[in-house]
């Protein structure tokens, strides 16, 4: 008897995922897709530290590594890449990406100026693949919450928005000086900038004032380092938004988003790790989150689901699965996000407020 004719489904097969960067954000991805997304398989890891990227590697599993991210561009078993490596890279490792045919999941920010990141966005757009960039707050459950109360109109027309970052610290900021000019938008407030994008759907951010200074390690300040700022931000339907960000919380890290609108408020996110409080002779207390891997666990991972599914469904010609309302961040929210950090570093530099836009490279 002969064997029957059969030819497994696409459905089946996991998509196989190659990372560029071994650092810290990349090593937490990298677990991410080898031990916690279904259908996911981690296949090469490419880093110009050959010695991080094989660590990591033999700790999860990855078959191939390499130290050139060309060899997982044209590697014909690769489906997709994750891109978390230096930021001034991402916007060419990027159109590189899609040229290659592969599906895109970026680390923030996408790029670095908006001419750049149109030509790679343009890259993708050409070659048709997936494109997702690593806004993972909007798959935290409470944020998610507060994105559901919002679309079914709940707090009615947004008026007044909040988002707040405060990275956790002990009141000084290790390797301050090593740290790139203007991360304190680029890296840091980019993520609030798409927090209140997303949570003022269908709204344009047009002009933004912002304040910025160094208040942690103001020994720094003469050398452009910037720890602390307060950003505004007026949109085209005339809600008022505020971000704040600092880099050094001495009780953990605190993530916290909110919409005032014309039939009430909803907030998200919380400075606790848990709902949990002890009650003692010394008063009340509660434990905070130390690391965003501790808090925005669920979140890396789920955003990461999202992208394979994505690219599960090209693959295999079927339909996306749908949230019911907008979720999944691609090449829009990564450059509204970019432009209204250039346009902040913008406004420092001139002292007033800036048109979003205006300012189209760093």
């Amino acid at each position: 008897m002969a064997y029957l004719n059969h030819n497994p489904s696409d459905v089946f097969r996991p998509v196989r995922i190659g990372l560029i960067g071994s650092g810290w954000m990349g090593a937490f991805h990298a677990e991410s897709i080898a031990r916690r997304v279904p259908g996911a398989e981690l296949a090469a890891i490419a880093d110009p530290n050959v010695e991080s990227a094989t660590a990591l590697a033999s700790v999860l599993g990855a078959s191939k590594v390499t130290a050139d991210a060309a060899d997982i561009f044209a590697d014909p078993e690769i489906d997709a890449v994750i891109i978390a490596s230096p930021a001034r890279f991402h916007s060419s490792l990027i159109a590189q990406a899609a040229g290659a045919g592969k599906h895109v999941f970026c680390e923030k920010p996408a790029g670095l100026g908006l001419d750049e990141l149109d030509a790679a966005l343009a890259a993708v757009e050409a070659a048709g693949v997936h494109f997702q960039i690593g806004f993972n707050r909007r798959y935290a459950e409470d944020f998610q919450a507060a994105k559901k109360d919002l679309a079914a109109g709940t707090v009615g027309t947004p008026q007044l928005l909040r988002s707040l970052t405060r990275d956790p610290g002990t009141g000084s900021i290790p390797h301050a000086a090593r740290v790139p000019a203007w991360t304190v938008f680029l890296e840091t407030l980019i993520h609030d900038f798409d927090t209140l994008n997303w949570f003022n759907e269908g709204a344009e951010p047009v002009e933004v004032y912002a304040i910025a200074d160094a208040l942690v390690e103001p020994g720094l300040r003469d050398q452009g380092f910037l720890d602390t700022a307060v950003v505004t931000i007026r949109y085209s339907n005339g809600a008022i938004a505020v971000a704040e960000a600092n880099f050094s919380a001495l009780y953990g890290y605190d993530i916290r988003g909110e919409v005032f609108g014309s039939k009430g408020m909803v907030q998200a996110g919380r400075a606790t790790e848990t709902a949990a409080r002890r009650y003692t002779a010394e008063g009340m207390a509660a434990d905070t989150p130390r690391l965003n891997v501790e808090l925005f666990r669920q979140a890396y991972t789920d955003e990461l689901v999202d992208f394979t599914d994505a690219v599960r469904a090209r693959r295999n010609g079927t339909p996306p699965p749908s949230a019911g309302y907008a979720l999944t961040p691609g090449a829009a929210d990564a450059r509204r996000a970019l432009a209204i950090a250039l346009a902040c570093i913008e406004s420092v530099k001139r002292g007033t407020p800036v048109a979003v836009n205006e300012a189209a490279v760093l």
